[in-house]
This record gives structure tokens, sequence and C-alpha cells, in this order.
């Protein structure tokens, strides 16, 4: 093997001396770079006090390599690159979160809703100091997604760190099959619609406009609460069509990588279901990726009042490559950018009104779990138990105004849709 590394060697260079040209010296230095590598290698294999084969280093090699770029670029083996495709269809185990490395630290980006995570208490931006008892610092985002999931039923213990305690907690969770229901609904009152999307997967578009269309059946539509917040993102043509579904005309995103010249842009296009009533969309730190290119659009369209708190930050594009032996890789290959050419990484969506979220006094940690599920009980014409009232309706109300009282982000965004036909007028 190294005779032949050698040898080949030899040619490289023969090659470079005798047909030298404007591109030598970058030539030169890529060799020196890959006969260092190779010098590395056979040293390690040889000299390391461990058994190590050429495919574990060379492996490792890759995966160090990537992942010392960005957070989001990673080395997939192919048993990562199968569950990465089943991630985006609607279901997939484990315990519920979408995770992050910031600065190091192994971050919540959000809980999503109804999963064992979010029932177990945990919230966007929890540092994850420890996976069964081993620490994370020096953990690959990729390792802690290998640890945290594994087989339904099982239970995994987590040291926790809530944004604003003092004291890490410990909580073991039951790893579960995780349901993506991507989009709930709720009436809140008489023609205002409250559209809640927790992720972007491949049904999320379709299930939105269902909802709206159901909704329209029995209801003259006068304005949309659409709620972003703690949704961490997913497919970016989910999240074209979702903005889509207000947006009559115009760009809605573009992305742009290292060559200037190769920008690619998305388009709103006509569509007869197009949604043209008042719009007040909702956002916070755990609205991340999709999510901010969905609010920065209509945000730049002036097609929506953006309230809450700033979003999560995340503006980069990932493109996944398959490699031939079933491995692949997730390369950040371009940034995004608003219509108006606004980056958004780093940054995040800042809203036109910021309202902190304030909890209920004596409810904080209830509401902080609870103020964003939607369950089956509170959707627009739900099977009953086989108890129904005859006053459906009043329980309607009833369930509306509770998480109104809960969630004084929705209270104000309620009272801005209804107030944005005058405040047009007024302009």
């Amino acid at each position: 093997m190294r005779i032949t590394l050698w040898i080949v060697t030899f040619l490289l260079l023969f090659t470079l001396t005798v047909a030298p040209g404007p591109t030598m010296a970058a030539k030169d230095d890529h060799f020196e770079a890959l006969k260092r590598f190779s010098q590395v290698l056979d040293m390690v294999e040889s000299y390391y006090v461990k058994p190590v084969t050429r495919k574990e280093l060379i492996n490792n090699s890759i995966k160090g390599m990537i992942e010392q770029l960005d957070p989001h670029s990673t080395y997939l083996t192919p048993e990562d690159y199968k569950e990465m495709q089943v991630d985006t269809a609607g279901k997939f185990s484990g315990i519920g979160i979408e995770i992050s490395m910031e600065q190091g630290r192994l971050t919540c980006v959000t809980p999503i809703e109804d999963t064992p995570a979010y029932k177990a208490g945990m919230l966007a931006g929890d540092l994850i100091l420890e996976i069964n008892g081993e620490s994370t610092q020096e953990m690959t985002l990729e390792d802690a997604v290998k640890r945290i999931r594994g087989k339904k039923g099982t239970t995994v213990k987590l040291l926790i760190l809530h944004k604003a305690a003092s004291k890490p907690v410990e909580i073991a969770i039951v790893r579960g099959t995780i349901p993506i229901i991507s989009a709930k609904s709720q009436s809140l009152e008489d023609g205002y619609l409250y559209l809640r999307l927790t992720r972007f997967n491949e049904s999320t578009t379709k299930n939105m406009r269902e909802k709206i269309v159901d909704y329209q059946k029995t209801h003259t539509l006068k304005g949309v609460v659409l709620d972003l917040r703690n949704n961490p993102g997913g497919l970016l043509g989910q999240a074209v069509s979702v903005a889509d579904t207000f947006i009559d005309e115009g760009t809605i995103v573009y992305i742009q990588g290292k060559d200037k010249n190769n920008r690619k842009d998305f388009f709103a296009a006509k569509n007869s279901n197009e949604i043209s009533v008042p719009l007040v969309v909702l956002i916070n730190a755990g609205s991340a990726s999709a999510s901010e290119i969905v609010a920065g659009a209509l945000q730049d369209h002036k097609r929506a009042l953006i309230i809450g708190e700033r979003s999560f930050g995340k503006g980069s594009v990932q493109t996944i490559i398959p490699m031939a032996d079933g491995s692949g890789i997730k390369l950040t290959t371009a940034l995004y950018y608003t219509p108006n050419g606004r980056s958004i990484q780093a940054k995040g969506i800042e809203p036109d009104i910021r309202v902190p979220f304030v909890a209920p006094p004596n409810d904080e940690d209830k509401t902080m779990r609870d103020r964003f599920t939607v369950r089956e009980k509170d959707l627009s014409r739900h099977l009953e138990n086989g108890n129904k009232s005859k006053k459906g309706t009043d329980k309607d109300a009833e369930k509306a105004k509770d998480r109104l009282e809960r969630d004084n982000q929705l209270r104000m965004a309620l009272e801005l849709v209804k107030s944005l036909p005058k405040l047009k007028d007024i302009r």
C-alpha cells in the first residue's frame, strides 16, 4: 500500500515539474496537504496505543473536518443518513427535541409539541449538560443525537439547565414514536382563526390550507393569527408554500452561496385560494429556520404584523450530499435572505412589536409547558366522546377564552388583527 502511494507521489511530482502552469502553486499546496495527511494517517495506524483501522481513521477525519466548519454541517454515517430521511416524513423515534451546538454548548432549540420532551418540561434555550451521566462538553452534535435517540419505551436521562435557573436538574424521559401534527387550529372569536404550525414537514402547507378551508365552511374569515413560536423549522419548500398562501406575488426568499452569481430565488405564485385577510404572526426565540423565512417574507411584503420576541437566527442552508457507500454529508452551502436582502443568520427576525411573554401568576411552570398545546378536544368539529353536550359552541368559546387568558402574546395578536383594517385606512 505504501509503495503504491510513493509511486503515485513520484508520478505527481514528475507531472508538476514538466508541466508548469498558472495553478502550479495551488497544486503544490494541495499536494503538500495530502502528503501531510497521508503521513499522519500512517503514523497513527502504526504507533497508536490501541488497534484502529484505516477506515475508522478516515471516517473520523472526514467527520472532524466537516463538523469544524459550523454547527450545522456534519458527516452522516449510512445509519444517520437513513434516519435523516425519515425525520421529514412525518414521524420518527426519539424524545422530540430540536437541538443545536451553540458556542460549544448543547442547546435545546425547542421541544416539539405533544412529545415526551415537551411533556417532561423541557424548554427552548435549555442547556443539556449530560446524557445518561456522560458530559456533553466534548460531544459532537451527531453523537448527542445518537445518545438521545433510542428504541421506543427506553429511558434517557438528561441533566439540563433551564435558561433562568442557577442549578441543573435531571429529568428521565421515556422515548417514543414522535408523530408530527404540524398544523393545528382554533377559533378565537367568530371569524378570527388561530393557526399554529409546530414544524415544516412534507404535509404542513396541505394541512394548514385544509384547516383554513374547513373554517371558511362555517365562518366568514376576518383575520388570521399565525403562531410560529417554538417552531424549529424544517423543509425550505414548505416554508415557501406557507408564505405563498398569504402573498400574491414577488420574492419570498432567495439563497446565495460562495458564488455571488449563483443566486436562487423563490417566488410567490398566483393562486385562487390566496388568503388576503389581516394577518398577525407570533414568533419567539424558538422560531428558527423555515419559521424565520415565513416571518421575514411576510414582514418585508408588509403583509403581516410580526409580534413577540426576536427569533432564533438560523439563516443558513444545508445541502444533503449522498455518498457512494450510503453515507452522506450535510454541508452548509448558502445563506438565505429575505425579499429585502436581509440575512437572518445569527441575527434573527426582529418583531414589529416586541411583546415578552408574561406567565399568569402562580402558574409559570405549567404555562410554559402548556401554552402552545392544542389537543384533539380543542380542534374545530372534533369527534365527541359519546357524551356530546348541546352547548358545544359555548364550550369552544370557553376554550378559546381560557387560551387567551393564559397567553398575553396571543391576546395582543387578536386585538391587533382585529384592528389592522382600521390601521390600514389610517396609512
